[in-house]
């Protein structure tokens, strides 16, 4: 994915009453926001069911799409690329922002294309999970691909330093080994290793 977005997550209550409500918490007004290109930052005040006042953080985050790429029976591309947040490079499975109007499907392969120069004939969905439940509504749909095709095309090499293949058996021992930090790349891998 091209962007990372850190920020911290707080709770402030305070002493005013709230009218009670049948969910958890309720919004009652957005006290502040950040719009960026690709996600809105929100700090909402809200009424909880025990009748307190709180803030909350809310991200409006774009879906994204990731896929393990098998270019043989036990081996996978992965794209290493620089991480600002993190000040490193980080090895991952590619993956991307689902853009308007695009199924998850479609971006995948778009994304694969872009980072990597392949094509992809087969996907199959793996999974899809919330990789920040706690202030976010962003969720990243998982896949593998099958059938891979080399396209005569540049990568942005704006954005991946380089395009590396492994065995599955290496990626899991990354893992292990806490070489690979990437939750996408750790959640894709540990089903594909339960399913062999």
């Amino acid at each position: 994915m091209s962007a990372v977005a850190r920020v911290s997550f707080f709770i402030i209550e305070t002493s005013q009453p709230a009218t009670r409500n049948a969910k958890m918490e309720q919004k009652i007004q957005s006290l502040a926001s950040l719009g960026t290109k690709n996600f809105m930052v929100y700090l909402d005040e809200v009424s909880l069911r025990n009748g307190r006042i709180s803030k909350r953080i809310r991200i409006d985050h774009p879906q994204a799409a990731a896929i393990v790429p098998f270019v043989s029976d036990n081996e996978i591309i992965m794209v290493r690329q620089y991480r600002y947040a993190l000040e490193r490079e980080t090895l991952e499975i590619p993956a991307g922002k689902i853009d308007r109007g695009e199924s998850p499907e479609e971006c995948i392969k778009r994304e694969l294309v872009e980072e990597t120069g392949f094509e992809v004939q087969s996907i199959e969905w793996l999974y899809t999970y919330a990789p920040a439940i706690g202030y976010s509504n962003e969720l990243i749909y998982l896949y593998v691909g099958r059938d891979l095709k080399k396209l005569e095309k540049d990568i942005d090499e704006n954005e991946i330093s380089s395009i590396e293949i492994f065995t599955l058996k290496e990626v899991l021992g990354m893992i292990r080994d806490h070489k690979i930090l990437d939750s996408k790349t750790i959640i894709s891998l540990a089903f594909i290793s339960s399913l062999i």
